[in-house]
């Protein structure tokens, strides 16, 4: 009989341990993400940090650019242009990132392959 400590079983278990901390991180990335929307959507007299602002204020732009627009599709790039943001790629991959967010939040949809639209 092995001992409750084997080193199989502290190796099983510190494999479920270390997916759970995987996906509990993932998860506060999320929450931190909806935190700023959420900031972003705040009346202007809600004091926030100046770089928590900044951020907000990109996020509040996007999304209603998406209620200015519920049925355009925007790729990227030309929601960049339509919110006269810079085009270099480190900026449109920010971006990219902020609308997978709103993706998985359940605000947009992906009708296609870089393509952004307001769910309806």
């Amino acid at each position: 009989m092995k001992p409750p400590h084997a080193p199989a079983a502290c190796a099983s278990r510190s494999g479920r341990l270390t997916t759970a901390l995987a996906e509990t991180e993932a998860r506060l990335a999320e929450l931190t993400a909806t935190r700023k929307v959420i900031d972003g959507l705040t009346p202007p007299n809600h004091a926030t940090a100046p770089t928590e602002t900044a951020t907000a204020t990109v996020y509040q732009r996007i999304v209603t650019t998406f209620n200015e627009h519920p049925a355009k599709v925007f790729r990227v790039h030309d929601l960049h242009e339509h919110l006269g943001l810079p085009t270099d790629e480190p900026s449109i991959n920010v971006t990219r990132s902020r609308l997978g967010r709103l993706t998985r939040q359940g605000f947009l949809t992906q009708p296609g392959r870089g393509r952004y639209q307001k769910r309806t």
